[in-house]
């Protein structure tokens, strides 16, 4: 018999990996688009330069501090729902060992083994560690990685203003008549790359994540320009 690969043996760790690099790009995505559309807004009224760096720096800062803050207090409320769950799986336990056998043995029949050998397994099982077992198999939580709300903040945070930084620079960096077409091109660049990324990480087809990107932050960067330009 051939030996489980390392990413089959871990398969789980794996999926968890991607999931927090699909969440990274999808910060950066947002960090480049919603940036994108301020420097782009703010540049259509005026080509001062400080004006413009005032206009970026306040949507990073704002914008990655709002994602990090969103982000923690959803996965907060994540963690506290897990621990609630675990906590009652351990009370049921202890109060009706014999259900909690009955239903692991359910569980189990579902995923395709037959009532003799699932009652066998969920009985191996709970000789084990019986709590370990129900969070896997009911709950679908590992008892032992429970989600880390400063994680995901920290993730968010710095995905954005990784993202944020591109339009922010390409506005500032080129002389007045070019920053608006170089930021634009730009933008939309680093926009099908993270639309290409998010789509593989997702194993669907990318040619759809490209243009909703590009669509998307090009329509931000149009409308907030037009009103930079009707303002100024």
């Amino acid at each position: 018999m051939t030996q489980p690969t390392h990413d089959e043996a871990h398969g789980g760790s794996l999926g968890s990996r991607l999931n927090w690099l699909r969440a990274a790009v999808l910060g950066a995505n947002d960090g480049i688009i919603s940036t994108a559309g301020i420097v782009v807004g703010v540049a259509g009224a005026t080509s001062d330069r400080q004006t413009l760096l005032t206009a970026g720096l306040a949507g990073l800062l704002a914008g990655s501090m709002s994602m990090a803050a969103g982000e923690y207090v959803s996965v907060s409320t994540q963690r506290d729902s897990e621990k609630a769950a675990l906590e009652l799986e351990k009370r049921e336990l202890r109060e009706q060992p014999e259900a909690e056998l009955e239903e692991l043995t359910g569980l189990l029949e579902e995923r395709g083994l037959t009532r003799d050998v699932a009652r066998e397994a969920a009985e191996q099982l709970t000789e084990r560690d019986a709590f370990r077992a129900h969070a896997r198999v009911e709950l679908g939580i590992d008892p032992d990685d429970l989600t880390n709300p400063w994680n995901a903040a920290w993730a968010s945070f710095l995905s954005f203003t990784v993202g944020a930084l591109l339009p922010l620079l390409a506005i500032l960096l080129p002389p007045s008549d070019w920053r608006v077409p170089v930021t634009v091109v730009s933008v939309l660049a680093a926009l099908v790359l993270t639309g290409w990324v998010s789509a593989g990480l997702g194993a669907a087809d990318p040619r759809r994540a490209v243009l909703r990107n590009v669509v998307g932050g090009g329509l931000a960067m149009a409308v907030t320009y037009a009103a930079g330009v009707l303002l100024g």
